[in-house]
C-alpha cells in the first residue's frame, strides 16, 4: 500500500543525508514517485529500453524497463517507506563495492561504488572539476539549503545510451564530511527486448 501524500511527514530526499547513512537498493520493480522528493528528473526512450532518472536529494533513483523486465537502482537512507517486495539486494555503502546480477529474463546489471574520503584540499579541487564538467552534460542539482564549509552539496548524474545499454555515473558531494559517493551502473538489455509503448 502506498502512503497518501498527507500521511508522509518527510519524503525521502527532503532532509539532508550523510554519506554514512546511505544504502544501495536493487529492485525488480518500479517505486512510487510519491515516496520521494524529486528535485530533477529525466525520461529516456532509446533502442529497446526506457528509463527514468531522478535526483532525490543527495541520492538518486534509476528505473529501467526493457520488454517485461523492470529494474530500479536506489541510493537512499533506509526508511519504513521503502518496501521489501521484489527487493533483490540491499547494502550500506562502505569503501569500494562491486555487484552484478543477471535477471532471469532479458537484463544484466553491473554496479560499482566508492565512498571517497579526502582531504579538504583534494575535495575542493575535485568538487570544482566535477561542477565544471557537469555544466556540459547530465543532471546537476545543488542543495544550497545544506551548504557546509562554504560549499553547496550536490548530486550530479551523467548518463550515456548505447545500442542496448544504459550507463549511469552518479556523484554525490558531501562537503561536511569531505566525502564523495561515486556509483557506476550498466544496464545491459537483450536485443530482443522491445521498448514498451
Amino acid at each position: 500500500m502506498v502512503p497518501k501524500r498527507k500521511d508522509i511527514d518527510l519524503e525521502l530526499g527532503l532532509t539532508k543525508q550523510r554519506s554514512t547513512d546511505l544504502n544501495f537498493f536493487l529492485y525488480r520493480r518500479a517505486l512510487h514517485p510519491e515516496l520521494f522528493h524529486i528535485y530533477m528528473e529525466k525520461h529516456i526512450e532509446y533502442s529497446n529500453f526506457q528509463a527514468d532518472i531522478w535526483a532525490i536529494g543527495l541520492s538518486h533513483l534509476v528505473t529501467v524497463q526493457s520488454g517485461g523486465t523492470m529494474v530500479t537502482e536506489l541510493t537512499a537512507s533506509p526508511s519504513d517507506l521503502l518496501t521489501d517486495r521484489n527487493l533483490v539486494t540491499q547494502f550500506r555503502f562502505r569503501g569500494e563495492r562491486d555487484f552484478q546480477y543477471r535477471f532471469s529474463d532479458n537484463m544484466r546489471y553491473i554496479f560499482s561504488s566508492q565512498v571517497e574520503e579526502t582531504t579538504e584540499h583534494i575535495f575542493r579541487t575535485t568538487y570544482r572539476d566535477l561542477q565544471n564538467y557537469a555544466q556540459k552534460k547530465g543532471l546537476l542539482v545543488p542543495y544550497e539549503q545544506w551548504t557546509t564549509n562554504g560549499l553547496v552539496p550536490f548530486t550530479f548524474i551523467d548518463y550515456e545510451m548505447r545500442q542496448y545499454e544504459l550507463h549511469i555515473h552518479a556523484y554525490h558531494a558531501f562537503p561536511g564530511e569531505w566525502r564523495f559517493l561515486r556509483t557506476q551502473s550498466i544496464f545491459e538489455t537483450e536485443p530482443g527486448g522491445r521498448n514498451p509503448k
